[in-house]
């Protein structure tokens, strides 16, 4: 079968998550509190009848504090996954990123190899771990074993207080234990995570210490508040494409725009009980056995590459790579520029060691702006 789909930017994530409290008394606080959400990417279609075609196995699992934490699991093997990444700019100068892809799920009754190792997989905010199908079958099929999970207040997991990456750290410590314990988790652990996933994904391996073998980080925040108020004045000053896009923008600006973030992030750190300002994801890369590769787009503006600069400075075992001209919505889709890059990555990395590998060379069309890795100089593929 062949899916074909378009988004021009993360207007269909805020409309989700605002407009859904434009009619109840839900302030613009709870919703960092417990910012809930779903897969925009398999919404656009059946999703558990794509699912039931694609052989996989699902479970709960008790996190921190017992919030019940989803996992899905794919094995490796062939899937007949192909997948295709396109950009386009229409005649008013709108960006359009489009990705297709091809799954031919009879294949993956093919006889299972042994994994390579596991990969534990971590959604951005908003969304859950069904938007990271792509990468799941992507990796399964390159040999690994991949197992996405659902992070608290997002999809099929339950609710509780967010974290911003502690809380939700806490709560994947403990599901990587009990997937251990019942054979889930084999060979090297290797970690990959999507914005507040990523974040997610360096506080983990800062408290698993020498189980994970390397982490892939994409766009993550370097600081919680800082991350806070520069998505949220961007993600309302977009100007979408579409008369009804349009209309929900202007409406969310009118009810939300005025509001003072400085205010409505002290009432999240009430609720919450953390200083978000001081939330710092530095201080976990800095102290991570893993080797960790920070991937971040120079375009992107909702959580700017200053983020991921600041994470690279403080961060002696980790890869920074600043991609040109792909944003927070773009970059995690390009698998077809990072994909081969980070399961050669993961190949070449199969345990903590004290010299961390280089990550390699990007396809043709990827160009690398940026690198704080001085065995892999800028580049342009």
């Amino acid at each position: 079968m062949s899916r074909p789909f378009f988004v021009a930017g993360l207007l269909a994530l805020l409309c989700a998550w605002l407009a859904g409290t434009g009619c109840s008394s839900t302030s613009l606080s709870s919703r960092l509190v417990a910012p809930g959400g779903a897969s925009p990417l398999l919404g656009m279609l059946d999703s558990q009848a794509l699912l039931a075609q694609i052989p996989n196995r699902s479970g709960t699992l008790p996190g921190r504090d017992d919030v019940p934490i989803f996992w899905r699991a794919f094995e490796p093997g062939d899937y007949g996954f192909k997948y295709h990444f396109s950009r386009s700019l229409n005649t008013g100068g709108f960006t359009r990123n489009a990705f297709k892809f091809d799954l031919k799920p009879h294949l993956a009754a093919q006889p299972r190899v042994a994994p390579r190792g596991t990969v534990i997989l971590l959604h951005g905010w908003m969304m859950d771990g069904n938007s990271l199908l792509p990468w799941s079958l992507t990796l399964a099929q390159a040999g690994y074993r991949t197992i996405a999970l659902d992070l608290r207040n997002h999809g099929q997991s339950g609710s509780g207080l967010s974290g911003y990456g502690t809380r939700e750290s806490d709560d994947v410590v403990r599901v990587i234990g009990e997937l251990r314990e019942r054979g889930e988790i084999t060979g090297p652990l290797y970690l990959f995570g999507v914005s507040y996933g990523a974040a997610t994904a360096l506080f983990t391996a800062d408290k698993l210490g020498d189980q994970v073998a390397g982490v892939v980080a994409v766009e993550s925040f370097a600081n919680a508040g800082r991350g806070i108020r520069d998505m949220i004045p961007h993600m309302l000053a977009e100007s979408p494409q579409g008369w009804q896009a349009r209309a929900v923008s202007g409406y969310m600006r009118w009810r939300y725009g005025h509001q003072n973030l400085d205010q409505v992030i002290a009432a999240a750190d009430q609720q919450l009980g953390l200083d978000l300002d001081k939330l710092d994801v530095a201080p976990a890369v800095m102290d991570a056995r893993a080797c960790v590769l920070l991937l971040h787009g120079d375009a992107d503006h909702h959580i700017p590459v200053a983020h991921g600069r600041r994470l690279a400075t403080s961060a002696p075992r980790a890869h920074y790579l600043e991609l040109h001209d792909e944003d927070h919505l773009s970059l995690p889709m390009r698998l077809d520029l990072l994909a081969p890059m980070v399961e050669e990555w993961f190949e070449a990395n199969p345990s903590p060691q004290a010299q961390c590998p280089a990550p390699l060379q990007l396809p043709a069309g990827g160009e690398i702006r940026a690198s704080l890795n001085p065995a892999y100089p800028t580049s342009r593929g």
